[in-house]
């Protein structure tokens, strides 16, 4: 998880918007560090260009898995907007932090560099 943040926080900021508990810039930071020993495998984004951009980078994704559920050892990527908060209405999701081009992202056990590797390729298609 720690390479695969790192390297979407410092390199995609401008087609990413990293939303992390383990990172300095995250509101909750400070709790995080308190609560937790070491951040969670879950690692959220706003994609650039809202919810389009958000699904082709998923389909163009050749590693992660598309899931609902994100508790598995390989990795999983869900967009909640058409998943788990589809009932929503689009207001209420704004108003609990599911922005346009919000995916969720589980680290597994793949090769943090394999992961980084996919995730340029599919940042490449949008």
């Amino acid at each position: 998880t720690r390479l695969v943040r790192d390297w979407s926080s410092d390199v995609c900021s401008s087609d990413l918007k990293v939303i992390y508990p383990g990172l300095k810039s995250h509101d909750d930071y400070e709790l995080c560090k308190k609560i937790m020993d070491t951040p969670s495998t879950m690692v959220c984004f706003e994609v650039k260009g809202g919810d389009e951009a958000g699904r082709k980078l998923m389909d163009n994704l050749n590693i992660a898995a598309q899931a609902v559920s994100l508790g598995g050892v390989e990795s999983l990527i869900s967009m909640p907007c058409l998943t788990t908060h589809v009932s929503w209405k689009a207001e209420d999701r704004l108003a609990a932090g599911i922005g346009p081009g919000f995916i969720r992202f589980s680290t597994g056990l793949e090769d943090s560099e394999d992961l980084i590797a996919d995730f340029k390729q599919a940042l490449n298609s949008l």
